[in-house]
């Protein structure tokens, strides 16, 4: 029981010196993203599947895609290393896989045209086509274009 004891304490104060380490952004950012944690659990908590009200409803917590993002924008900045030794509901490797897929959809939205189908012709160049028009009436749509 006291070897127990020893080990239990030893493994506090060498957490306390790792905490004393790391900066204050990784810190909050870690802060955040534990409280953010609790709060997905608490939501799975709240609201169990039918039959089993006293467990989670299952092993996996599913987060949704406001989530996902939540937690890809506040982990991105950490070092792997870091990532690696906090204790989250998700792997180092899934967080960074939900911000690339964060970085690619927000670049697709970028990338898409606000207006669908074929861009507008210069307005110069329709009146030169309509003056034409109206200047020879005998030609036809071909020769126009």
């Amino acid at each position: 029981m006291l070897i127990r004891l020893v080990y239990l304490s030893m493994v506090r104060v060498f957490g306390w010196l790792v905490l004393l380490a790391r900066n204050d952004a990784a810190k909050d950012a870690e802060i955040l993203v534990l409280r953010h944690e609790i709060a997905v659990l608490r939501r799975k908590v709240s609201r169990p599947k039918p039959g089993r009200a006293d467990q989670l409803g299952g092993k996996k917590v599913r987060f949704t895609p406001p989530d996902r993002a939540l937690l890809a924008a506040l982990l991105h900045r950490l070092r792997p290393q870091t990532l690696r030794r906090m204790r989250l509901l998700v792997r180092p490797d899934t967080v960074l896989r939900w911000h690339r897929d964060l970085i690619r959809k927000r670049h697709a939205a970028r990338c898409r045209p606000k207006r669908p189908g074929r861009p507008r012709t210069v307005r110069s160049i329709r009146a030169l086509v309509l003056r034409l028009i109206r200047q020879n009436r005998a030609w036809g749509y071909r020769r126009v274009h």
